[in-house]
């Protein structure tokens, strides 16, 4: 099992190829990209699909200690909201601006940095990384995971990654 649990054989146990695939893209993005801490893809309507931690989920982070490793407060829930509501944020600015599509956004604190990037159909691709992160590098990881992933994100495989995220699969 490698050390984020993504893209296992435990993980994907009974997933079709096309979810396994998903997995694996998003394990070698945390393992390959140094300062990665966690990974989350996000539905347009806020769900998580992908995570780079499945075993910790809302229920998991309820019951463990405050403090964590890493990812916001070591859940992938908890990542999942914050990409979801940086989305729905720069959704709305972009609006409002006429700017157009949000392709990219980034948020650079004193303890962290959190990367959000647009897949398809609303989907989000959101990233939390080290301070000392190299920013260059992981915006370019995660186009290469949108382009690899954006156009199999069907709605029925995110159905079948929303189910299994919740253990109903």
């Amino acid at each position: 099992m490698t050390a984020t649990g993504a893209g296992t054989d435990t993980g994907t146990f009974g997933l079709s190829n096309e979810a396994r695939n998903l997995h694996w893209l998003l394990s070698n993005l945390v393992e390959e990209v140094p300062g990665v801490h966690a990974v989350a893809v996000v539905s347009s309507d806020g769900l998580l699909l992908l995570s780079s931690d499945p075993g910790r989920t809302a229920e998991a982070a309820a019951t463990a200690p405050a403090a964590h490793e890493s990812g916001p407060r070591g859940s992938s829930a908890d990542l999942a909201t914050i990409v979801s509501g940086i989305g729905s944020l720069t959704l709305g600015a972009a609006k409002l601006m006429d700017g157009g599509g949000v392709k990219q956004t980034m948020i650079a604190m004193e303890e962290g940095s959190v990367f959000v990037m647009a897949i398809s159909d609303g989907s989000l691709l959101g990233v939390h990384a080290t301070p000392d992160c190299d920013m260059s590098v992981i915006a370019y990881h995660m186009a290469l995971f949108v382009g690899r992933a954006g156009h199999k994100l069907t709605p029925e495989l995110r159905d079948e990654l929303r189910a299994s995220v919740e253990g109903t699969g």
